[in-house]
């Protein structure tokens, strides 16, 4: 469930915010205000949730209201005011964290490396990290996009997803797991992979 839903689903009152919206607009600064304190803490949460820093989230949400406000003609449609923005941070969040995360198709998955000692560690370590950035550039793209945006956010929108990857809300879930399943195969068929924690249960 989204921050702004789980602030509280019936108090969210569209037609209020419709209405702040459109007299804010016209040039009414208490309008204004109204709606940005409001939402200004909801949409924090959504940004907070997608994995960024407190600081990053307020840009993100700054950025957000920027993008509203320098809308040419306005929303069509002003009820769908809280989703518009909820989205705009959501879609905003995942690209900060996609820059932050440029190494994301090295380490799909944040898979824990295993703990290994002796001098050889960070050579087992670079040829595991290699082992799941082939692991994952061999999967289909579907599955290399759909797991690059779950990895990307601690608490993976799923709206944001389903518009960008063209997916039914619902298949997520699933083909995420699909993908999962296919991508673990694929390590454990890579003799690198896994020979940190063999050399660690022998001992050597």
């Amino acid at each position: 469930m989204n921050a702004i839903s789980a602030h509280s689903v019936a108090a969210v009152d569209y037609d209020r915010y419709a209405r702040l919206y459109i007299a804010a607009r016209a040039g009414d600064r208490s309008a204004q205000r109204a709606l940005i304190e409001e939402l200004n803490v909801p949409l924090w949460r959504v940004a907070r949730k997608a994995g960024l820093d407190a600081e990053s989230a307020a840009d993100v949400v700054q950025t957000a209201w920027l993008r509203l406000w320098r809308t040419k003609d306005g929303l069509n449609q002003p009820r769908a005011l809280t989703k518009w923005l909820r989205t705009t941070v959501s879609r905003e969040a995942w690209n900060v964290a996609k820059q932050a995360r440029r190494e994301v198709a090295s380490d799909p998955l944040d898979i824990k490396e295993p703990v290994i000692d002796g001098i050889e560690d960070d050579l087992v370590r670079d040829a595991e990290r290699e082992a799941v950035r082939r692991a994952f550039l061999a999967q289909e793209e579907k599955c290399r996009e759909l797991l690059a945006y779950v990895a990307a956010f601690s608490r993976p929108d799923y709206d944001v997803i389903s518009e960008e990857l063209g997916m039914k809300r619902g298949s997520i879930g699933p083909t995420r797991g699909r993908c999962l399943d296919k991508l673990r195969k694929t390590l454990l068929d890579d003799p690198s992979w896994g020979a940190g924690e063999e050399r660690h249960a022998n001992g050597t």
